[in-house]
């Protein structure tokens, strides 16, 4: 893109060149992700066009959405040109696109592997600066029953009582569970509390006729799994 077209604003650009009239004309799958935003931020500056500007918020997130996401709306605020409103928008519509990957992936029919329930649960914790624990809830074809966040805590780690995860699973008279919790550090080695409350569920479990399934540390990029580890 020359100078002389960075300069003016989408209206004035050539009409295959604005994003709602490509996304009218060509398809919603031809639009790059800065001219998707900037259909969301909607017009420029004087100096900059919106998809200049989309260019410039996704190039300070290393051009990566799940990096994006991240960002909260004080500071998306922090670019010339996003107010509260545009920021809002902006975050509002990145948790659209993470609650969607969310929905189509917890329809599965059935958990078979660690890496089933790995996938649901880092589209759900990998953009968290804190640990939080969940409980999937299976029944015995090991279909999905329920989700359910157990606790949340800091950066370091988050309580989890094995007596609340039991309650839950039998309020549901779930066959099976799995348990995971993230660790924001990106480290998924589990601590010495990682490893003692996976025992402790493997015995609880057993006598309540519940089936302890596996217990995950899930970050960003990868997972640790006790069961394939030969924990459980």
């Amino acid at each position: 893109m020359n100078d002389e077209k960075k300069n003016i604003s989408i209206k004035n650009w050539a009409e295959e060149d604005r994003p709602r009239e490509k996304l009218l004309s060509q398809g919603i799958e031809t639009l790059s992700d800065s001219e998707l935003i900037a259909i969301l931020i909607g017009s420029g500056s004087k100096n900059e066009s919106a998809v200049e500007l989309s260019k410039r918020i996704l190039n300070s997130a290393g051009n990566n959405l799940n990096a994006l996401g991240k960002y909260s709306v004080n500071e998306l605020k922090k670019f010339k040109g996003i107010g509260e409103a545009r920021a809002i928008s902006i975050v509002a519509a990145l948790e659209l696109g993470k609650r969607r990957t969310k929905s189509d992936v917890i329809l599965r029919e059935s958990i078979n592997c660690s890496s089933d329930a790995a996938i649901i649960f880092q589209q759900m914790l990998c953009d968290l600066p804190y640990e939080e624990f969940w409980i999937l809830m299976l029944n015995r074809a090991n279909k999905i029953i329920d989700k359910k966040r157990i606790s949340s805590g800091g950066v370091s780690g988050t309580v989890s009582d094995p007596k609340i995860i039991l309650k839950a699973a039998i309020d549901k008279l779930a066959s099976g569970i799995i348990v995971c919790h993230n660790h924001p550090s990106g480290n998924i080695n589990p601590s010495r509390a990682d490893t003692e409350l996976t025992k402790k569920l493997k015995q609880a479990c057993s006598l309540v006729d519940i089936s302890f399934i596996d217990h995950l540390i899930v970050s960003e990029k990868t997972y640790y799994s006790f069961a394939d580890e030969g924990v459980i």
